[in-house]
């Protein structure tokens, strides 16, 4: 009796590692071992850097807040306790981009945060 050797199912799942690997520079997309090892890598890394796109983005909203606060001589921990004194609810993504696109509604904000002091 000849020796099974996985048949179309590990031809399939060779595929559809070797499809991921697609663009790879030499053995990386076209031997199913090296592919495989890449993939999985590459697969880590996006898990990963799903979770640290959160974070980068926030540390570049408060940067921005930051910066455009700082503009309007205040600093950004006055700024997020007064806004939180006068109950105005923004997220730092929206003040980022009322900071960033509406410079002028920004600096009403603030000048509000500044009367509750």
């Amino acid at each position: 009796m000849p020796r099974a050797k996985g048949g179309f199912k590990s031809k399939r799942y060779h595929k559809k590692v070797l499809d991921n690997a697609k663009g790879y520079y030499g053995a990386r997309s076209r031997l199913y071992r090296i592919a495989l090892q890449t993939v999985d890598k590459a697969l880590i890394a996006a898990y990963k850097d799903r979770r640290r796109k959160k974070r980068e983005f926030r540390a570049l909203w408060i940067a921005r807040i930051n910066a455009a606060v700082r503009s309007l001589d205040m600093s950004y921990g006055q700024f997020m306790n007064g806004l939180k004194k006068a109950n105005i609810t923004l997220n730092r993504k929206a003040l980022a981009d009322l900071a960033y696109n509406d410079f002028k509604s920004f600096s009403k904000l603030v000048e509000q945060v500044a009367e509750r002091k």
